[in-house]
């Protein structure tokens, strides 16, 4: 799955265009290099989100094509959350 779309799915930003706005900008990287909206998310991959003041580091653990709110939240495992002051 792309990432701006999973993403999107897992409900870790709110709509896939902003998603793919924070992407291209280079926020994002995908275990360890920055990546491109296209880039595809495999199980097990590490993502890493710079969100203003916020560093959200964050492992795929299922990649589904629909689900609820609150099925959102078991496709990936916070693995840190940190503020840059």
């Amino acid at each position: 799955m792309r990432v701006d779309k999973y993403l999107k799915n897992a409900r870790v930003i709110k709509r896939r265009t902003i998603a793919k706005d924070v992407l291209d900008l280079g926020f994002v990287k995908l275990n360890g290099k920055v990546c491109k909206p296209s880039s595809e998310v495999k199980v097990g991959d590490v993502l890493e989100l710079t969100l203003g003041e916020r560093i959200l580091k964050i492992a795929v653990r299922e990649i589904k094509e629909h689900t609820t709110k609150n099925g959102a939240s078991e496709m990936f495992e916070i693995l840190e959350d940190k503020v840059i002051i």
